[in-house]
């Protein structure tokens, strides 16, 4: 049986920079820069890793699909730990995992119901700051445009 993931207690400065590069293709600079100081202000979280997927509606890649995952399951079998996930919510229906999409389908392959641990910032904190229109517009086509004001 394989082993559980060991997590690490805190994202790494290498993660937070993933994840601003992932959403750099999503949001404008105002909003990234709001998005990642939410982001590392958010809570401390643990969720199933199925549950992290089809919420992020994103399909479960396996060991021969990705190098990736692969190797993280390689780090997990040798007991290293690995880092939590970062994940931001737009406050309707859409999760966006910023960074960390290996290592959660590297803990579902061991066992779906597994928890890992990250942190989730919640846009909808944003909408003080007028995030710009459509921000999730065009994202596997689910999202309405937000009207002007």
């Amino acid at each position: 049986m394989a082993k559980n993931p060991k997590w690490s207690s805190d994202p790494e400065e290498k993660d937070y920079a993933a994840a601003r590069s992932y959403l750099s293709l999503l949001l404008s600079p105002d909003a990234l820069s709001e998005a990642m100081a939410l982001m590392r202000k958010a809570p401390e979280g643990a969720w199933r890793a199925k549950d992290i997927l089809r919420a992020a509606r994103l399909p479960l890649l396996k060991r021969k699909q990705s190098s990736e995952v692969a190797k993280t399951l390689a780090h997990i079998a040798s007991g290293t730990p690995i880092s939590p996930i970062l994940l931001i919510h737009d406050g309707r229906d859409r999760l966006e995992i910023a960074d960390g999409y290996y290592r959660a389908c590297a803990a579902c392959l061991i066992d779906e119901g597994s928890q890992v641990p990250g942190r989730l910032a919640l846009f909808r904190a944003l909408a003080s700051h007028r995030a710009p229109p459509g921000l999730f517009a065009g994202l596997r086509g689910t999202e309405p445009p937000i009207p002007e004001p």
